[in-house]
């Protein structure tokens, strides 16, 4: 077994070895012993009793790590901005959005014919052989996507007997037509009086009055429903309808005349055969609810009216826009004109130039031409990417006094929240102190997004030390006050919970909620040993117990913001040896086990969306760079230093890097709601890779990586611990 694990290791060496060139070596780390964890538990796999150095390298190998790493970190020292000192890529998601975009500007009759000539190109592009659209790269066509861009592209002037329109047509009949798509595209379609109000669940604005902290408060439901559904409330209780010519209709998207349907046989009206099911429950609270809706006592409509406008312009006082993501800001438009504001009035330009500011100007191919298109996004994503990337950088070895990191940490510092927003509903003890994810989102702060600033700071040095240690100490106590009873962290809320939410005919997406999630949990983990903290902290045992009984019986987690069980087993993973878990435990080695069962013949790691709906293609799809790096920094996190696997994953990122040191990937690799709503972060193929190269060249080299070492200098410091 020894000399076959030596010839892997000499394989490994020669897999790596890439045409010699002159390169610069990367900064050495201070010279330092092997790194013991903060709780003095091994870092190695099973049997072994310390860290262990890998064997011996070639040349090659180092020339083809420390070229990429190099290329890598040149590509992205380029693309900083200037004068603040971000990082921001696109965050693309599908077509819905800008179907949507479509609708919401002929609905407040301020159509631009340029803008809808582009985004007509880009819904055309982007159509699938089979006529509809999918909702994430290389998948299948949803009925939902296809309806709304079918409208769109009519509403836009596009004939219905163009070839490409009547294959979409086909392709939404075969799906079952316009009743099989979802609560959303219902509403939608309402606007316009191409669906009855019958068919949609009611959701009277009453529900404002009802206390916060009582069971089915508009609190009770995670931030995103809250900014998406209370301007609604304003719209369902107004129900204004923009008039649509007949020839610009879509009654030929119904199987039978839309008069005649009986919407107690559709979704989401449609019964469970049990008679007495929760789901039933809901659906007859409806029925009665559509009674009240008729005929609403006055003084209460009126006052939940008030109660929905003055907590919707209370939160669009930012420069961000409602929640800073599209669906609560077009919500928040319409919900102003309902409200009798006027197209010119500076609340409205407001909002609509912050829509404006998600448009993504770009090119498609259309008859062998280049052509301008236009496409929305859902947000930006510069704290995110900002984070992320400075974590990377400094594994690769940048100098933490770096001027790029030091501009990158000063802007991420003056983007910490300092006002009380809705989490303090759920954490009434909480102090802000987070950071959001967009450029301006002051009031909905995410333990994601503050996790990995609080770590990409804590490894850079800034001119003011004790101002950036009292954000870090700050943000550190927001990030443990949202923790759940659980034991885990859900993203902007705690213990959003409350599973029958899932249950109301409103909630067929399913992602009314935002419980806590393994990969969170990981996060926070790797976040508190980052500071300097150990096992021995409040929050930790607690967090651990929740990992062991989240983790899958094939010994991945379940990934809810990233897809899908690679990123969530990435995630856990880098927080366990983070914190010190003995990485010989038989949960973790069953882990590592399940990662590298799933490597590709390529080499790489891929996991395709379809794995949320089905659990049997977790951990399979085509290789993306992504989550290579994901699987690749998963088994180094689990102790791996040495396996072949790891030595094909290296080499599969290394071979795929271009010459400019970017990689390609056109797959949706991050999740906004599993099953119905996916992202492709177009940076997660630069930063990821460049992590985990440096990572292994990290380990390769001295056996520790970059963070390891920054943890152990933060714990014998104690300069970012708050006093107990």
């Amino acid at each position: 077994m020894q000399l076959l694990k030596n010839l892997f290791n000499r394989l490994s060496d020669s897999l790596l070895v890439s045409v010699p060139s002159r390169i610069r070596a990367a900064r050495d780390f201070a010279s330092a012993p092997v790194l013991r964890l903060v709780s003095n538990k091994p870092d190695a796999t099973a049997g072994d009793s310390a860290v262990k150095r890998a064997p011996s390298h070639s040349t090659g190998q180092l020339e083809a790590l420390e070229e990429a790493l190099r290329k890598s970190q040149a590509w992205f020292l380029a693309r900083q901005h200037a004068a603040e000192g971000y990082w921001v890529a696109e965050l693309e998601a599908d077509t819905t959005l800008t179907s949507e975009y479509l609708m919401l500007r002929r609905f407040m009759d301020c159509v631009d014919p340029e803008r809808e000539r582009k985004a007509i190109r880009y819904l055309k592009s982007a159509q699938l052989p089979c006529g509809g659209w999918p909702i994430y790269h290389g998948g299948p066509a949803e009925i939902s996507a296809s309806v709304k861009a079918y409208f769109a592209l009519k509403l836009s002037g596009v004939s219905a007997d163009e070839p490409f329109m009547q294959q979409a047509r086909t392709c939404i009949l075969d799906k079952g037509g316009v009743p099989a798509a979802n609560v959303f595209t219902k509403i939608a379609l309402a606007l316009f009086g191409q669906y009855d109000w019958r068919g949609v669940p009611s959701m009277p604005p009453e529900i404002m009055l009802l206390p916060k902290r009582f069971y089915f408060s508009i609190y009770a439901i995670s931030y995103w429903s809250r900014a998406v559904l209370i301007p609604l409330l304003i719209i369902f209780a107004k129900r204004p309808q923009c008039y649509v010519p007949p020839e610009q209709g879509i009654d030929e998207l119904y199987a039978q005349p839309p008069a005649e349907i009986d919407y107690s046989t559709v979704p989401p009206f449609k019964k469970d055969r049990t008679w007495f099911t929760a789901r039933n429950f809901f659906i007859n609270l409806d029925a009665l609810l559509k009674i009240y809706d008729r005929s609403p006592v006055e003084w209460v409509r009126q006052k939940s009216l008030k109660f929905a406008a003055d907590w919707m312009l209370d939160h669009m006082k930012g420069s961000g826009g409602l929640g800073a993501i599209y669906p609560a800001m077009a919500n928040s438009v319409m919900a102003l004109h309902c409200l009798g504001y006027k197209h010119d009035d500076p609340l409205v330009v407001k909002a609509m130039r912050e829509i404006e500011e998600l448009e993504v100007h770009d090119t498609v191919m259309e008859n062998g031409q280049v052509v301008d298109a236009m496409h929305l996004q859902p947000c930006h994503s510069p704290i995110w990417d900002t984070a992320l990337l400075i974590n990377a950088l400094v594994e690769a070895g940048m100098p933490q006094d770096h001027p790029a990191l030091q501009k990158a940490s000063s802007w991420l510092l003056s983007k910490q929240t300092t006002t009380v927003g809705d989490w303090i509903i759920s954490s009434p003890g909480a102090e802000p102190g987070g950071w959001y994810f967009q450029f301006e989102n002051e009031l909905f702060p995410d333990v994601d997004d503050s996790a990995v600033v609080l770590m990409a700071l804590a490894k850079v040095r800034l001119p003011d030390e004790e101002q950036q240690r009292a954000a870090i100490r700050r943000g550190c106590r927001w990030v443990t006050a949202m923790q759940g009873s659980d034991g885990g962290w859900g993203a902007y809320d705690v213990d959003n919970n409350r599973i029958v939410f899932n249950y109301i005919p409103f909630a067929d997406h399913r992602a009314l909620l935002d419980p806590s999630t393994a990969d969170l949990a990981g996060r926070c983990l790797e976040m508190l040993a980052t500071l300097g903290y150990d096992w021995t902290h409040p929050s930790v045992a607690s967090a651990l117990t929740f990992v062991k009984n989240d983790q899958e019986q094939d010994g991945s987690w379940y990934g809810r913001w990233g897809v899908n069980y690679i990123y969530g087993t990435w995630s856990v993973l880098s927080g366990l040896r983070a914190i010190g878990e003995d990485l010989s435990s038989p949960y973790i080695r069953r882990a590592v086990n399940w990662v590298e069962s799933k490597q590709n013949p390529d080499g790489g790691w891929g996991e395709s969306c379809l794995s949320y709906a089905d659990v049997a293609e977790s951990g399979r799809g085509e290789s993306t760079p992504s989550q290579t790096a994901w699987a690749l920094l998963a088994l180094m996190a689990g102790g791996v230093t040495d396996s072949f696997s790891l030595a094909r994953g290296i080499h599969y990122l290394i071979r795929n890097q271009r010459k400019d040191g970017s990689w390609e990937e056109v797959r949706h690799t991050g999740t906004g709601f599993p099953r119905v709503f996916y992202l492709r972060y177009h940076w997660y193929c630069q930063y990821f890779p460049l992590w985990a190269l440096a990572m292994y060249r990290n380990l390769k080299t001295r056996g520790m990586t970059r963070a390891d070492e920054l943890r152990q200098l933060a714990y014998q410091s104690g300069q970012f611990r708050s006093p107990r």
